[in-house]
């Protein structure tokens, strides 16, 4: 496959890009908006990131944030689905541990429907929250239970997807719907066709599960940098040929914002870095006002995580993200770079969107 051209999997690099770009969205409510308001700057940034030639469109699962509006990944999926054509549309992902499987693999058949070849199913073994939000989710007092079960959970939700449970299995009886066994009733008409499952992870666990399944793996640089090319170099010297894959495929998520002052991304870097410290010490939030940020005192001790944190955003004028970007896919070797662009205004993500689509000179229809 030639660099210009696109799979389901594999994006088209486009423009001046040194790989697919993608997006990552934490549908992020600013403190003075609502979730309506960033569930509004969801669709207007997947249209417009549609028209530019951005590869994908994914949405993450986090419970009990409030400045996270993503708890329901398939619902917002569903929406954006509506309002879009040709982009990719997936979960970034789906916490796995949560679910059931079934249940999963009927709302992934159910995308699918609505979208047919254009929905991805990018599967996390975290819980996205804290330990009390998660034990609520999963009814269960045991937190790691549904983490250490991640490989038979996957092969489940496989099976469901693929609708191909062994004879005499407790569940060859039961089929996700939508799905293949449609195809095989009187009449029936069912594509084949079911979503690419990815891992996602954040250290070597899910690396290595993906490189051993031969499947793509997605990397959550934005919160893990320090584990990236360890991970990186996991998946790629694990990975075996799969009918999925004939050869590694992986993209990481990275904070990215551009803004025509610089100032302004400064600003706004800190304001998301004062977000995050409060999510860290048990004290979530909406996505603060950077004036808040610029009045807040910090301690010595949270003065060192601000820094830290921010040093892992690649903000600042449009030239200066496009080219820290090329410098991390340089130092990564990713296959695609999936950008989440966090800011306290909808309108200041979306130009962060067009700055970067601009720079890199990415289709404008």
């Amino acid at each position: 496959m030639s660099a210009d051209e696109a799979d389901e999997i594999r994006g088209a690099t486009l423009g001046t890009a040194p790989v697919p770009l993608s997006v990552l969205d934490l549908v992020t409510v600013g403190a003075g908006s609502t979730a309506g308001d960033a569930l509004r700057t969801s669709v207007a940034l997947a249209k417009f990131t549609e028209a530019r030639g951005f590869h994908r469109y994914w949405v993450a699962e986090h419970h009990s944030m409030p400045g996270v509006a993503s708890s329901s990944p398939a619902v917002i999926l569903a929406h954006l689905a509506a309002h879009t054509d040709r982009i990719r549309l997936g979960s970034g992902g789906v916490m796995l541990p949560n679910h059931a499987p079934l249940v999963i693999a009927e709302q992934f058949g159910t995308l699918e429907a609505m979208a047919p070849g254009r929905v991805d199913l990018g599967l996390g073994r975290a819980p996205g929250t804290d330990g009390a939000t998660a034990a609520a989710l999963r009814r269960s007092e045991t937190l790691n239970e549904g983490a250490d079960d991640f490989p038979q959970q996957l092969a489940e939700l496989i099976r469901f997807l693929d609708d191909d449970f062994p004879d005499g299995h407790p569940y060859r009886r039961i089929h996700a719907i939508p799905g293949p066994v449609q195809a095989t009733s009187p009449g029936g008409v069912q594509s084949p066709h079911r979503p690419p499952v990815w891992l996602l992870g954040s250290s070597g666990f899910s690396a290595r599960l993906a490189g051993m399944l031969g499947l793509p793996f997605a990397f959550a640089h934005h919160f893990s940098a320090q584990n990236t090319i360890p991970a990186l170099d996991l998946y790629r010297q694990t990975f075996r040929p799969s009918a999925v894959l004939d050869e590694p495929y992986a993209l990481i998520g990275v904070s990215a914002l551009a803004t025509d002052d610089p100032r302004e991304a400064g600003r706004q870097t800190r304001a998301m870095a004062l977000n995050m410290l409060r999510l860290r010490t048990g004290r979530p939030g909406l996505f603060p006002d950077p004036a808040e940020a610029e009045q807040h005192e910090f301690s010595p001790m949270e003065e060192e995580f601000i820094t830290s944190w921010t040093a892992n955003i690649v903000h600042g004028t449009a030239d200066e993200v496009r080219s820290g970007l090329d410098d991390l896919q340089k130092r990564t070797g990713a296959d695609e770079l999936m950008l989440v662009s966090h800011a306290h205004r909808g309108e200041l993500r979306l130009r962060s969107y067009e700055l970067i689509a601009d720079a890199y000179g990415l289709p404008t229809a």
